[in-house]
């Protein structure tokens, strides 16, 4: 009876083990795939402008230390510092009264030996007379035509002897040699000043036009050359220190003729005309060279463009909101714009935001699409 009852346990406890088991492996309903958010932007077909950038420092064509060529005291300024001046202005005056007395003994000692050379002048006439007449020696006559021609080379002396103290006066009168900014005064009125001095009186700095001096790598020294060579005028943007705003419009100048070697850089030259003086001397700014334009090419927002195993790609929104894996092949870039030469037409959608999760055949939503950014201020 025991056995019995054993048995039908075990067949009841394996009837209940194998219905339990069944009902746990009976399939079940998965969840709905979700749809994955996205930005998207029409890719366009336009022009981009191609820059090569470089830091640069605002260098002026000129900077005059002024000076005075004579000794004497500093007696008048005429500016206030930071003024703007224009060449030719009176900027200072030295005494001029120590000049104007040796001007004047230079005129009276030229009035001394002008009389001095027309007596002698008169007398060679008289001895010549003499002369033919037999009346005095060949030397006698000799001798006054030599004391005539020293007399003469008196008044060339005298006559250099006015002009230098001419030009004594002239620079007691400190005028600007160019136009542009004052700086600070070095010195003040009523000091002595030389000729030898060390320091000057004042500095100006020319401030149109003005000049901004950048280093590019060597590697982007052929198009340079290229437009160099044909001649052709290579615009040059001057932007602030975080690329954010634009400066002043320049032209490319000229180029180094030497390549660093410590660097792998050559320095270039450009002009701005700055007539609101927005650039400064030794002020740093960020120079974009436009050195080509790539005409009517695909231009996608440079978030769009993704990087993996088998190269680079974006994702393309298929009109049933299927992402595709698109492989491109970029033309260039160019702050937040890529232009495309291979792989992509203008007007289809491609992903700039939500990427990470996408892959192949993925259903995606779309967000609201805003306009294409990215081309900044740099491209067309």
């Amino acid at each position: 009876m025991v056995f019995v009852v054993i048995v039908v346990a075990v067949v009841v406890y394996a009837f209940l083990g194998r219905a339990k088991t069944g009902a746990s492996q009976a399939p079940q309903a998965g969840p709905a795939v979700r749809a994955v958010p996205v930005g998207a932007v029409a890719a366009k077909k336009g022009d981009m402008n191609v820059y090569i950038n470089g830091l640069g420092t605002v260098t002026p064509l000129y900077t005059v230390t002024l000076k005075s060529r004579v000794d004497g005291q500093l007696m008048d300024v005429f500016f206030k510092e930071g003024q703007i001046v224009k060449k030719g202005d009176l900027l200072a005056t030295i005494d001029p009264r120590p000049f104007q007395v040796l001007l004047l003994q230079a005129e009276g000692q030229m009035v001394h030996d002008g009389a001095l050379l027309k007596n002698a002048q008169l007398d060679h006439e008289r001895y010549r007379t003499l002369w033919q007449q037999d009346s005095i020696p060949k030397q006698q006559l000799d001798t006054q035509a030599a004391l005539v021609t020293q007399y003469e080379g008196a008044i060339k002396t005298d006559q250099a002897q006015i002009d230098n103290a001419r030009l004594q006066l002239t620079y007691s009168r400190i005028c600007a040699p160019i136009s542009g900014r004052v700086g600070l005064r070095l010195v003040d009125p009523g000091n002595m000043v030389h000729a030898t001095d060390q320091g000057g009186l004042l500095v100006i700095t020319q401030l149109q036009p003005i000049t901004v001096i950048f280093p590019i790598p060597e590697d982007n020294l052929p198009p340079v050359l290229e437009n160099l060579k044909g001649g052709g005028h290579m615009p040059v943007d001057a932007y602030d220190r975080a690329q954010s705003k634009k400066l002043a419009s320049g032209s490319l100048l000229t180029m180094d003729n030497q390549v660093d070697p410590t660097t792998g850089t050559v320095r270039l030259k450009a002009v701005f005309e700055n007539k609101d003086n927005a650039l400064f001397p030794n002020q740093f700014v960020n120079a974009s060279l436009l050195v080509n334009v790539l005409r009517q090419t695909v231009i996608v927002p440079a978030a769009a463009i993704q990087r993996g195993s088998q190269g680079t790609f974006v994702y393309v929104v298929r009109p049933g909101l299927t992402a595709e894996v698109r492989p491109v092949t970029i033309a260039e870039i160019q702050g937040r714009s890529a232009a495309m030469s291979k792989g992509l037409n203008a007007g289809e959608l491609v992903v700039v935001d939500g990427a990470e999760r996408l892959r192949e055949g993925a259903k995606v939503t779309l967000k609201a699409q805003g306009t294409q950014g990215g081309s900044g201020p740099r491209s067309n």
